[in-house]
């Protein structure tokens, strides 16, 4: 527990910024598994509109440092190889 008043504070900043990243997470990852789907289904528009999605997604979470930016851009990297495979 924490004693002083900064590191209440912190703790509560600490607190809400989880819940919030925890949000964004899980948003990508739905929208990742969704995109998987499509490509399964061999919907190349819906891919492709879903795609672009996912990236700016995952550029707004590097730039908020949900995820490092090498992580993002391993994802991005592994969506545009999984839309490649049905364009």
């Amino acid at each position: 527990m924490a004693h002083s008043a900064q590191a209440r504070k912190r703790s509560r900043q600490s607190d809400k910024a989880r819940i919030r990243n925890k949000s964004v997470r899980n948003e990508i990852k739905t929208l990742t598994k969704t995109l998987n789907e499509k490509v399964s289904a061999k919907d190349v528009e819906g891919a492709r509109a879903l795609f672009q999605s996912v990236v700016a997604k995952l550029d707004k979470a590097a730039r908020g440092h949900v995820f490092h930016r090498n992580t993002a851009a391993r994802q991005k990297s592994k969506a545009a190889r999984l839309l490649n495979t049905i364009c």
